[in-house]
């Protein structure tokens, strides 16, 4: 599977659990750490982690085994899955980082077709 597959599989994951605010950035000119992030927003501290884990184990049923997960107890989990980073949010943790402020130099994906109405 691709990078980009991957973040597409991703962001669908996401998408079926009612994540909201769902943003696919390509940042492959602009860093090392990764080619792909996925960012969404979770509506409480308890849908972001299930969020995560529905990401940890949907990936894991077709055989994509992340490297890395940090802050589960907080209001921002990264799921790292090397050329794809996963991160949820809460409301207030998003705004706060924002992300997509700091990457604004980065390619923006269309995901419209992923998502469901």
């Amino acid at each position: 599977m691709t990078p980009k597959e991957l973040a597409f599989k991703a962001v669908e994951i996401l998408d079926s659990k009612k994540a909201e605010d769902i943003k696919l950035i390509e940042v492959t000119e602009q860093t090392i750490v990764a080619d792909y992030f996925v960012i969404a927003t979770g509506t409480s501290s308890t849908h972001v982690r299930s969020l995560a884990d529905d990401v940890e184990y949907e990936l894991q049923q077709i055989g994509i085994h992340d490297g890395h997960i940090e802050g589960r107890a907080t209001g921002w989990v990264l799921l790292d899955y090397s050329s794809v980073l996963v991160h949820v949010f809460d409301k207030e943790s998003r705004e706060y980082y924002n992300l997509e402020r700091l990457w604004l130099d980065a390619n923006v994906i269309d995901i419209s077709h992923l998502l469901k109405d």
